[in-house]
């Protein structure tokens, strides 16, 4: 008994001893050259695709696309507004399903870098913070306090625990290989003072210790604590360096385009450019290269941030909003990757040894254990061309570009040399026919029912409506006395209102009297415009509008919108009437929307109203009509470009905002950084920001799908389309 109880005893000592080497086998590690997956090291190439951003009927194509382009990893954020809407309830269903979705990364055989937050900055709505948490009492936002901390500890540590139980980490067997704590603080910390050096490092220290057996990053955060890495985010990154000599060069957001905004242009990155960057951040060291978008999708709902991000989140993305692959850029950085990968090991055996070649040209040589050597030529002038002798041989090297030599030979790319022919997009129509249109009119004169709220004074808009609208109305009235001589004089008075944003549409005794917006750049802005007024009770409606919440900047706590500041009569006998302090009614929302309108299973109280369209362009409507699905499998759009802006939805989903307002400002050209260097270049002059609008096929059902549009200006609805997007590759 005694031998067999040691026989057991020894066995059971081997088993926990493989388990444990196991465990560590399957640790991912990081030196000063690159992170190390199972005790190899690699150069990796990432790309970010972030799941509520599309469907999850497109997940698994969108996946198998990016491992094609020659990707390693998938990069999302982790969205806690989506995923805690209310404290303590959670939701985790179809597009918000994390976990379905890095699951069928897995299944492709990628990696995961997981960048939990929970701030996320992304253009996406009050930065991935739940509103709600600006409520909680005491909070101050991404600082040293014990209120916004717990939360953000709680959040996280759900987060860490779900992976965990369902095995996800890379210590598990999982795909996840890194992960992200906080995001972009350095840019704030300096407003924050010894509370955000206190905060960085409880941040770090508290999602190290949830031992998930894989490291964590802080982008653009340079005193990050260890064994935490900062990482670089950005159009280029070969200026970065970790800030120790022991941590390995990465780089979270290489960006690929650039976000748009209503009123504003659009953007598009050449691929030469962002190739060049890539490889010369290869060439200096660098092991980690993140596409900031690869898939960029669509922002639905009210999830844009901004304020007045476009619902478009396309960012000139290799794959494009609808998940069709975007040429030249699709192709050219696969190229990079495969040439890359065939140097792969001379880059992390050594350092590169840098020769100069000419004025603007430098080789950057390595050399692998095996005696193998990998050259980097390039060519950092913008203007010139350039011939070189490198080893011997002579070698052409275009304007601000780098050659590859995986055997310090022969060149097997060019980051100017592009291949493939680049794609062209049609918009086609579908000849769907949109029927059986009916409309249902907002009351304006309603707003100061008994629902409604009165106290004085001029509210803030976050405040009241918690972001469950975009809208609320502010109302009140005014007495006019039959005497006053302006009515003798046929002369108007003069309304002024300042906001603190986005948008207001203001109403006199129930009809429009005027609209006027802020922009991405400026948010408060201020109206002012000639009204009329009769003798007697006079009333005064603002529709105040949010546009998507803001997503960067500090203290958010203290972020406001709505009218703020004042409102004022001017040409009174009196001179001027200050409306400020008196009686206002606030009401929350639309009548639509109390309503459920946007359902296609909701039973209003109110009546729809069936007539032409041809001649109803009234502000505040709201409009219902079916339609069959198209045939095929292309992706298909809704043409907006005869409405003005509002929210429109199909079959209850949301599509998102939508606003034809034309470009304006400067929308031809290239912006650059630093010396030559070229970013993002702009177009769009002579029409809307965004003129379609991503529907997802899923949505559809063969038949009597529901449209339903809310239009807040008045706009044309007749002319409302259902188009499909192809694209075509030039011969």
């Amino acid at each position: 008994m005694a031998a067999n109880s040691v026989s057991h005893c020894f066995s059971l000592s081997i088993i926990m001893l493989f388990l444990y080497l196991q465990l560590i086998h399957c640790n991912v590690t990081y030196d000063r050259k690159a992170i190390a997956i199972d005790g190899q090291k690699r150069i990796l190439f990432a790309g970010s695709i972030h799941y509520p951003r599309s469907t999850p009927e497109m997940w698994e194509g969108l996946i198998q696309k990016a491992k094609n382009g020659g990707l390693d990893v998938i990069d999302t954020y982790v969205f806690w507004n989506l995923h805690e809407p209310s404290p303590g309830n959670y939701n985790f269903e179809g597009r918000y399903d994390l976990v379905q979705f890095i699951k069928l990364v897995k299944k492709a055989g990628l990696y995961v870098h997981l960048r939990i937050g929970p701030y996320i900055c992304g253009e996406w709505n009050f930065g991935g913070f739940p509103v709600w948490l600006k409520y909680v009492p005491g909070i101050s936002f991404r600082t040293d306090n014990e209120p916004f901390k717990k939360a953000m500890a709680k959040f996280t540590q759900k987060i860490v625990q779900m992976m965990k139980d369902e095995n996800l980490f890379e210590s598990q067997g999982g795909p996840i290989i890194l992960s992200q704590i906080e995001n972009e603080y350095e840019p704030e910390s300096k407003l924050y003072g010894p509370a955000g050096k206190a905060y960085v490092k409880w941040a770090a220290k508290m999602a190290v210790g949830l031992n998930t057996g894989v490291p964590w990053v802080m982008c653009k955060e340079y005193d990050a604590p260890d064994p935490v890495i900062n990482t670089c985010n950005g159009f280029y990154c070969d200026y970065f360096s970790p800030n120790k000599p022991y941590k390995p060069t990465l780089w979270t957001e290489a960006w690929t385009g650039w976000f748009s905004d209503f009123g504003g242009p659009n953007y598009q990155r050449p691929v030469e450019d962002l190739a060049f960057a890539v490889a010369r951040f290869i060439q200096k060291g660098g092991s980690f290269v993140n596409y900031y978008m690869y898939h960029g999708g669509t922002n639905f709902g009210r999830t844009a941030g901004g304020p007045f991000i476009t619902t478009s989140y396309d960012y000139d993305a290799p794959i494009d909003e609808y998940g069709l692959i975007r040429q030249p850029k699709y192709d050219h950085l696969k190229e990079l990757h495969k040439a890359v990968k065939l140097c792969e090991k001379a880059l992390l055996n050594s350092d590169p040894n840098i020769v100069i070649l000419g004025s603007y040209e430098k080789a950057h040589v390595f050399y692998s254990e095996s005696g193998g050597c990998a050259a980097f030529l390039s060519n950092y002038n913008l203007r010139s061309n350039a011939k070189v002798t490198f080893n011997n041989m002579h070698y052409n090297l275009p304007r601000w570009s780098i050659s590859i030599l995986p055997d310090c030979q022969n060149v097997v790319f060019n980051t100017a040399k592009v291949g493939p022919k680049a794609s062209r997009v049609q918009m086609v129509p579908t000849n769907v026919k949109i029927e059986s249109w009916e409309t249902f009119n907002e009351d304006v004169h309603s707003v100061d029912d008994e629902s409604s709220m009165t106290v004085k004074g001029l509210l803030e808009q976050l405040n009241i409506t918690r972001d469950t609208s975009d809208y609320l109305w502010y109302t009140t009235s005014v007495r006019i006395s039959s005497s006053e001589s302006f009515l003798r004089k046929g002369t108007p008075l003069t309304l002024s209102i300042q906001t603190a944003g986005h948008g207001i549409h203001v109403f006199i005794n129930g009809q429009l009297s005027g609209s006027a917006f802020g922009t991405q750049q400026k948010r408060k802005f201020s109206f002012t415009k000639n009204i009329n007024l009769h003798p007697g009770e006079n009333k005064i409606s603002i529709l105040s509008i949010a546009v998507g919440l803001p997503n960067i900047g500090p203290h958010f706590e203290t972020w406001n919108i709505g009218v703020q500041g004042s409102v004022v009569l001017h040409g009174l006998d009196e001179g001027k009437k200050d409306l400020t302090w008196q009686k206002w009614s606030y009401k929350v929302g639309l009548k639509g929307e109390a309503d459920n309108l946007s359902s296609p299973n909701s039973i209003p109280s109110i009546v729809w109203t069936r007539g032409s369209l041809e001649t109803l362009k009234h502000p505040l409507t709201w409009y219902k009509a079916f339609f069959n699905a198209p045939g095929g499998d292309n992706p298909l759009a809704l043409d907006m470009s005869g409405m003005g802006k509002g929210q429109v939805w199909i079959n209850g989903e949301s599509i998102g905002r939508y606003w034809t307002i034309s470009v304006n400002g400067n929308c031809t050209g290239c912006s650059y950084v630093g010396a030559f260097r070229q970013t993002k270049c702009h177009f769009g002059c002579g029409g809307p920001t965004q003129q379609w609008y991503h529907v997802p096929r899923s949505w559809l059902k063969p038949t009597r799908n529901s449209l339903v549009v809310f239009e807040e200006i008045g706009g044309d609805a007749s002319k409302i389309s259902i188009v499909k997007r192809l694209t075509t590759t030039d011969k």
